[in-house]
């Protein structure tokens, strides 16, 4: 069969790791000790060469003729099922541990794969093929009695296995005649068998996720669509520091030889928001508390409150961006980066995304740790700093690294933080303080709706005193600024959709920006789009959409960053946050209610 060059990729992970594995059973993507790490599998940005360590690792069929994988039902556990010429099969089970064990939560730094033969007499061969320094070397090998240990820098971590290493260090096939199992973690001798151990982790790991996904408060229609999104979201945590990543892979181009190539594995403030309130649409309110734990460190490192848009997934505020070239990029679509830059840009959004991402903290009765009055005060710093970067230029949500405009999205922001500190002051009894903030959102709201409104044109802008249109204008209703039914609205989401809209999907702008005209639909988009229509109240149109949208993710439910509107293929970093809290906001909106199904 042929190499896929697709994102039809399975994601599994523990919240400490976390991999991607291809169709045919092949580890193309992991990085270690943490998703930000170096990829010591790193095949998705590699071109095959005789020159350079594969980057993967695979159980490879001999005359493989079919391949195909699920997910085990409500769980982060992927089945692989492989079939040759000949009629014989094998099935590979990949995950992560991830159970409560002595009081804690268990989740190393480890990946386990089973292999079982299902039909005849399979025969694979088994590669494990790392590389270290971002695929410009190999890793050290030592081989134990059971083991194979790697080593690189300050990074050390084996795989443990009954299979014959014999077969693995030479490159022989193997017949598959008994289940063997591989257990990739720290350098570290196991105490029980490999085989052992990974049939009794698969069992609790499996328990784990059932009772997670038991405990989610779905809605009635697209079950399985929120489910699957909400899992993924999960696995793109990093729950040791509880940041949010933007996606679990870097340099997947947002459209083909774009050069629009950036490493999403680090918490952006604005989309570490988004994640939180889907997830809290969903009930399960620990991710929250986890971001929170998150921004209450990164805060204190710093004696004034200057946000920046993004961190490190450990909370570092440097992550300096450089280009590798020792990998060639997805599909030989280089350049392959580490690191953003974006991270020293200035986004006056990211004060109001705090604000908000903490608001449901004074107000859900089911927190151990609720608000209190000194979280709303460490709020504040943060309110009195959105207050000064009200109607200041900036760079905007889609991060020009070029343009510095008064944008209204950061505005809007600015403002919501405001209010919904008015809010929560009330709530907690706090009459002067509720007063004082009420005192600022109102003329803020004010300005912002008298400039960012376009008489000419008869719409808002996304600049304020401008014309510019993109669409972050989706939004407005979203954060009750104007209702979705106000006329101005509506005027404004006509605009949007007869500038940016390409079929089901939509631009976030379709002016030229630091790298050319946008090629490629930003799937959040489509979603912001969908939840505007059901706003306005044409909820029949907004199903319609939402159906055609959830048709275009991958076999196993995920989305990447972007699609091209003429051929529906995924392109960006994989699975994107953004996209996946897209599904579950428009789900929950839009789905019948649970009587329905009596």
């Amino acid at each position: 069969m042929p190499e896929p060059l697709d994102l039809e990729l399975g994601v599994i992970g523990n919240c400490q790791v976390a991999a991607l594995v291809d169709v045919q059973a092949r580890v193309v993507w992991c990085c270690l000790p943490r998703p930000d790490g170096d990829p010591v599998f790193s095949a998705l940005l590699a071109t095959p060469s005789r020159d350079r360590p594969a980057g993967v690792f695979a159980i490879d069929l001999c005359d493989l003729v079919e391949a195909g994988h699920e997910y085990v039902r409500n769980t982060a556990v992927l089945t692989t099922t492989l079939r040759d010429v000949h009629g014989n099969a094998l099935r590979v089970t990949d995950f992560c541990p991830r159970f409560r064990s002595r009081g804690r939560m268990f989740r190393p730094m480890t990946l386990v794969r089973l292999v079982e033969p299902l039909a005849g007499r399979p025969v694979a061969r088994i590669r494990i093929e790392p590389t270290s320094d971002y695929g410009a070397s190999r890793p050290q090998v030592r081989t134990g009695s059971h083991h194979l240990s790697f080593a690189s820098g300050a990074l050390a971590w084996r795989v443990t296995t009954d299979a014959s290493l014999s077969s693995i260090l030479e490159g022989r096939p193997e017949v598959i005649e008994r289940p063997i199992a591989f257990v990739l973690g720290p350098d570290e001798s196991l105490e029980e068998a490999p085989l052992v151990l990974a049939r009794l982790w698969l069992e609790e790991t499996l328990e784990y996720w059932r009772d997670w996904v038991r405990a989610l408060a779905i809605p009635f229609e697209w079950q399985d669509a929120v489910i699957r999104a909400a899992i993924s979201l999960k696995l793109c945590t990093y729950e040791d520091t509880g940041a949010v990543l933007a996606a679990l892979t870097t340099s997947i181009p947002e459209a083909p030889g774009s050069g629009r190539n950036w490493d999403y594995r680090y918490c952006w403030l604005r989309d570490a928001y988004f994640v939180v309130q889907a997830l809290n649409q969903l009930g399960t309110t620990r991710t929250m508390e986890h971001l929170l734990h998150f921004l209450d460190h990164t805060v204190a490192r710093s004696d004034e409150v200057a946000l920046q848009p993004l961190y490190g997934v450990g909370g570092g505020a440097e992550v300096p961006e450089r280009v590798v070239e020792s990998l060639d990029g997805y599909r030989g679509m280089g350049p392959v980066r580490v690191g953003n830059a974006a991270y020293h840009q200035v986004q006056h959004d990211v004060y109001g995304a705090v604000i908000l991402a903490a608001t449901q903290m004074f107000f859900d009765r089911r927190l151990t740790s609720p608000g209190d009055p000194a979280a709303f005060a460490r709020l504040e710093r943060i309110g009195e700093r959105a207050v000064e970067v009200f109607g200041q230029p900036d760079a905007g949500p889609w991060e020009f690294r070029g343009i510095s405009q008064v944008h209204t999205f950061a505005a809007m922001m600015s403002w919501a933080g405001c209010d919904r500190l008015a809010r929560i002051a009330e709530h907690l009894g706090l009459p002067e303080r509720a007063r004082y903030w009420r005192d600022r959102a109102v003329p803020m709201r004010r300005e912002l709706l008298a400039r960012a409104w376009n008489a000419e044109h008869g719409r808002f802008s996304s600049v304020l005193d401008g014309a510019e249109l993109d669409a972050t204008l989706l939004l407005l209703p979203e954060f009750g600024l104007v209702e979705g039914t106000d006329p101005r609205f509506l005027a404004t989401l006509g605009a949007v959709q007869e500038r940016l809209g390409r079929g089901r999907w939509l631009m976030r702008y379709a002016h030229p920006d630091d790298f050319g005209r946008p090629e490629t639909a930003f799937t959040i988009c489509g979603f912001w789009h969908v939840n505007a229509l059901y706003m306005a109240g044409r909820t029949a149109e907004a199903r319609e959409r939402f159906e055609a949208m959830l048709a275009a993710r991958t076999r196993l439910g995920l989305l990447s960053e972007d699609v091209d509107p003429q051929t529906g293929e995924l392109w960006g970093n994989f699975p994107q946050t953004y996209s996946l809290v897209g599904i579950i906001q428009c789900a929950t909106r839009l789905s019948r209610p649970w009587e329905d199904a009596r």
